[in-house]
Formats: structure tokens, C-alpha cells, sequence
């Protein structure tokens, strides 16, 4: 398949099952928020190493904030509902409560499944803390050297789909570079997902495995240039550069749509391939064949 002068390749990405979680977290103003939200998101490129997968979901308007502050949703994944709970009470105790002047709301509030968070958060309170009820939600109030953190009791558990993934190929550094950078931008305004990875790039794709025992993972060798000959390469003849956009999201069809809008945007006249990085259906359940995902 060409999408313009740019060759699709007939291959899949595989992504599996996760837990997720969206935080809203508010605060005084952009600045504000937007801190929190980073910091909170921060060391959240792949599961692989880090205690979730974690990265801004999108910007709130005034009318969606639960206090009418300036918020942002997050969305963080996890393996399991006790892993990602974990990791949420680190990260919004370390990075938001810190915050000046923020709070912390449940994106999922009808979520079956529950995680603590200011039921835990509030013992740093010493004693002082106090509870409140609004629109049927337990609130935590925790005395700060700023006033007060409120924090919503607990956070909805969802499932997700983590690892959509497109693997963009090109001549040029600065080619590859640039059409990361019109796919992320043309996911960034797109709900439900997220893009973990710095800048939204991973440069440094993964396989199962390694012939070091001590290691889940190890470089995708398939695409590293540098090893063409000495491998069975997956890159394009011409190619000298490649790099990986991952996609999570709340369930299996966002992400399907947010690849084939990402194939979109990167394709151009100087992309000589799109593929995607899959473990020959062993790893995920879920197969994103981007011949289908472009054809919905």
C-alpha cells in the first residue's frame, strides 16, 4: 500500500491489555497545573522499567474543571489494579500534592473498580486532616504550608490497551524528526489517548528478550540501521534512520484511530516507509494491521 509516495507496509502492531486510571488535577492557574500534570507523568515512557505508563490526556476547559480552575486530565497504565494504584499514590503524593495550589479529582468516577488516594494521602495530614462530601464523592482536605490539598478519596481502575505503535522510516535524521512531530501534534487534540514517550518518540524500540538473562527487554534490532547485514533487517533499501510513536489508550478502537491518524500526518514525500513493531502475536492480544486501521 502507498499513502502518497510513502510505502505502508503489511504488517501489524501488537498492544495488550492494561488498567488505567484518568486524574484530573486543578489548580490556581496553567502554570500551575501544567507543572503538576509534568512532574506527575514524568519517568512514564514504558512499562518495561517504570511503575506506569504515564502522559497528559488533554487540556480542560473551564466548564469540564471540577472547581473551575484550570485542569488537565492524565491517564496512567498500569499491569494490574495493585500495580497501578501504587504507583498513583507515589506519584500524586511526590508530585501534586507538592504542587501549590493544586487538586485532585477521579476522571472515572463510576469505575467499579477503586484505588485509594486520599484515603492514603491523608495521613500526611498528621491528624489534621478532614473529610467533606461533594456530589457524592469523599473529598480529603490535608493541611499545606499553601492552604489545603483536596484530594478525592479514590480513583476509578479502567481497562486499556497499551502498545499501538508505528515505526516511521526514513533517509534523513531531520526527515524522521520532522514527521514525528506532525504525528504527535496530529494526535495531541485527540481524547482518550496518550503518547508516553518523550516528545511522543522512542527512538529506542524494544524486542522480547535478550541474550542477557538478566534483561525483559533489548533493542529492536530489526530496525536499528546500524546493524543492516548482520541481522534480518525490517528497513526499507535507502533508509538510514528510524523512529517509534506508542500509543495507549482508554480501549481498542482509539487506538486504532489514533495510528491511522498518526500514519496520516508522518507520510510525505521524503517517508519512505511506515511499519510497526510487533513480537509475532506473542505478546498482545490486540493486532493492529495498519492496512485495516487506514481503511476505516
Amino acid at each position: 500500500m502507498l499513502l502518497g509516495t510513502t510505502h505502508i507496509d503489511d504488517t501489524f502492531a501488537e498492544a495488550f491489555r492494561m488498567r488505567y486510571a484518568r486524574v484530573i488535577v486543578t489548580a490556581h492557574d496553567e502554570h500551575w497545573a501544567l507543572a503538576a500534570a509534568r512532574e506527575a507523568t514524568g519517568y512514564g515512557s514504558s512499562i518495561i522499567a517504570c511503575d506506569a505508563e504515564a502522559g497528559i490526556e488533554r487540556e480542560l476547559s473551564r466548564e469540564e474543571s471540577p472547581d473551575g480552575r484550570p485542569g488537565l486530565a492524565l491517564l496512567f497504565f498500569g499491569f494490574s489494579n495493585d500495580a497501578l494504584a501504587a504507583a498513583l499514590l507515589k506519584r500524586i503524593g511526590q508530585c501534586v500534592m507538592t504542587c501549590p495550589s493544586t487538586a485532585v479529582y477521579d476522571g472515572l468516577p463510576n469505575a467499579d473498580d477503586r484505588a485509594p488516594l486520599g484515603k492514603s494521602l491523608r495521613f500526611f495530614g498528621d491528624g489534621f486532616q478532614k473529610s467533606k462530601q461533594l456530589g457524592g464523592q469523599r473529598y480529603w482536605r490535608i493541611p499545606v504550608m499553601d492552604g489545603e490539598f483536596m484530594c478525592v478519596e479514590d480513583i476509578g481502575l479502567d481497562k486499556g490497551v497499551a502498545g499501538g505503535n508505528i515505526v516511521i522510516q526514513a533517509d534523513q535524521h531531520g526527515t524522521v524528526l520532522d514527521a514525528v512531530r506532525r504525528a504527535v501534534d496530529a494526535l495531541a487534540p485527540l481524547p482518550d489517548i496518550i503518547t508516553p514517550f518523550p516528545g511522543g518518540a522512542a527512538r529506542s524500540g524494544s524486542k522480547v528478550g535478550s541474550r542477557y538473562k538478566a534483561l525483559r527487554a533489548s533493542t529492536a534490532d530489526a530496525f536499528c540501521p546500524t546493524l543492516r547485514g548482520r541481522v534480518e533487517s525490517q528497513l526499507h533499501p535507502g533508509v538510514n534512520h528510524a523512529c517509534e510513536i506508542v500509543i495507549d489508550g482508554t480501549n481498542e478502537a482509539v487506538v486504532g484511530a489514533a495510528m491511522a491518524t498518526a500514519i496520516r500526518a508522518a507520510a510525505g514525500p521524503d517517508i519512505l516507509a511506515i511499519s510497526a513493531g510487533n513480537y509475532g502475536g506473542k505478546l498482545g492480544k490486540f493486532q493492529y494491521r495498519l492496512h485495516e486501521v487506514l481503511s476505516l
